[in-house]
C-alpha cells in the first residue's frame, strides 16, 4: 500500500522575516526547513507510520543499532525554483533507485520509488516558501534510512526509520567558479573490492575524513583515492566523481563496484556528445593522469556531484611533486558542461532528456 505522508503542520514555524534572513545567506547544510518527512519499517509489518512532521530531534535509545553498527544509507538531490515560480527536481527517480541499491548493500529495506518521490514532493509542498530563487541557489534534500531498533546483536535491524530533511543552499562558489587542488592519497583507501564503495553510506565518508585532513595539511582542498586492489588506478574523490578531457574524449573511471554511480556523473556522460566530446568509461592510471596533466595531453580535469555540480581541478599534489592542469585555470569544456547542467536544472535550457520533474 502506498505511503501517504500527510502533513502535521509545525505549531510555530519560522516567521517570514526569519526565513528571508536565512535565504539571504543560506550557506550549505547550516539551516533547515520547518518540516521533515518520516516513515517507519518493521520486519513484521513493512512500511507504515508515514507523515510530514515538524523538524526536530529523534529520541534514540543508547542501544540503537545505527550508533553501533552504522547500518544507514542516504541520498542528496535538489529542488529548483524556475523563473516562473514553479519548482522542479532533477532526475529524482535515479536517486530513488540508488537509495534502493544502497539499502540492499547495507541489508536495509527498500523504500519503493513512488514512496520516495511522494515523501519529497510532500515535504517540498509543505516548505515551498523555503525554495530559493536567486542565482544558483536551491533547496537541498537529504533522504536517509537508518537502523532504529534498540539491540546489540550483529544482524540487520528489524526496525528502520526513513527521514528526509531539507536545507536551503546558496551557490557553491559564491565568488565565481574556482579551481581546486587535490592531494593524491598514498596511504588510505576509500573502498575495497567487495566493500560498500558503490553504496551511498556514511561509513564511506567517515573513512575519507583522515585522508581529507592529510590533504588539508598539505594545502589541498580535496583528496583523490586510488583503487583498493592495486593502488594505481583513479577511483574517486572523498565525495565526488572525476572526469578528464584528453583531445576530444571526456574520460571517467569505469564503475568497478567501489565507485559511487553519481547522478551528475551519468548526466555528463549523456551531455558529452552534445558538447562535441566523446564519452569514455575506462580505468585511468594515476601515473597516466599525472603525466598527461604535466605534458598537456590531458587538458582539463574536473570533479562532479550534486552539491557543486562541476568543480574544476587546477592541480594535483603528491609527495615531492605538484602538477598543474591547464595552467591552474578552469577549462573551456569544464565550464561549458557546468553551464549546460545548470541551465537544464534551472529551466533556462530545453529539457530534451526528460530529466526534470515538476512538483509545484
Amino acid at each position: 500500500m502506498p505511503l501517504l505522508f500527510d502533513v502535521r503542520p509545525h505549531p510555530s514555524p519560522r516567521s517570514d522575516a526569519q526565513r528571508e534572513a536565512v535565504l539571504a545567506d543560506p550557506g550549505f547544510g547550516r539551516h533547515f526547513t520547518d518540516h521533515m518527512a518520516v516513515a517507519t519499517w518493521t520486519k513484521a509489518d513493512g512500511w507504515g507510520e508515514s507523515a510530514i512532521v515538524p523538524y526536530g530531534p529523534f529520541s534514540l535509545d543508547p542501544a540503537t543499532a545505527v550508533l553501533h553498527y552504522a547500518q544507514e544509507v542516504f541520498e542528496g538531490l535538489k529542488a529548483y525554483r524556475h523563473a516562473d515560480g514553479s519548482i522542479w527536481l532533477f532526475r529524482p527517480e535515479r536517486n530513488a533507485q540508488r537509495l534502493i541499491a544502497s539499502a540492499a548493500r547495507l541489508a536495509l529495506p527498500e523504500l519503493p520509488v513512488e514512496d520516495f518521490l511522494t515523501s519529497i514532493e510532500a515535504l517540498v509542498a509543505a516548505d515551498e516558501a523555503w525554495v530559493p530563487q536567486a542565482g544558483e541557489a536551491s533547496l537541498y534534500l537529504r533522504p536517509f534510512l537508518f537502523a532504529s531498533e534498540a539491540f546489540l546483536g550483529v544482524r540487520s535491524a528489524h526496525r528502520v526509520t526513513y527521514c528526509c530533511i531539507a536545507s536551503p543552499a546558496g551557490a557553491y562558489f559564491s565568488g565565481g567558479v574556482q579551481p581546486v587542488s587535490i592531494w593524491i592519497s598514498q596511504e588510505y583507501t576509500r573502498a575495497a573490492p567487495g566493500g560498500t564503495g558503490a553504496a551511498k553510506c556514511g561509513g564511506n565518508y567517515a573513512a575519507s575524513l583522515l585522508a581529507q585532513q592529510e590533504a588539508a595539511a598539505h594545502g589541498c582542498d580535496q583528496v583523490l583515492f586510488a583503487d583498493g586492489r592495486e593502488q594505481k588506478y583513479v577511483d574517486e574523490l572523498g565525495g565526488m566523481n572525476v572526469y578528464l578531457v584528453a583531445g576530444d574524449e571526456l574520460i571517467t573511471p569505469e564503475l568497478t563496484g567501489s565507485i559511487l554511480e553519481g547522478v551528475t556523473r551519468d548526466s555528463i556522460l549523456v551531455l558529452a556528445e552534445e558538447l562535441g566530446l566523446t564519452p569514455v568509461e575506462r580505468r585511468i592510471e594515476i601515473a597516466e593522469l599525472m603525466e598527461g596533466a604535466a605534458d598537456g595531453t590531458i587538458s582539463e580535469v574536473f570533479a562532479c556531484g550534486t552539491a557543486a555540480v562541476v568543480t574544476p581541478i587546477g592541480s594535483f599534489v603528491e609527495p615531492g611533486r605538484t602538477v598543474s592542469v591547464n595552467g591552474g585555470e578552469s577549462g573551456e569544456h569544464t565550464l561549458a558542461i557546468r553551464q549546460r547542467l545548470l541551465d537544464i536544472q534551472q529551466g533556462r535550457a530545453e529539457d530534451v532528456h526528460g530529466w526534470m520533474r515538476k512538483i509545484r
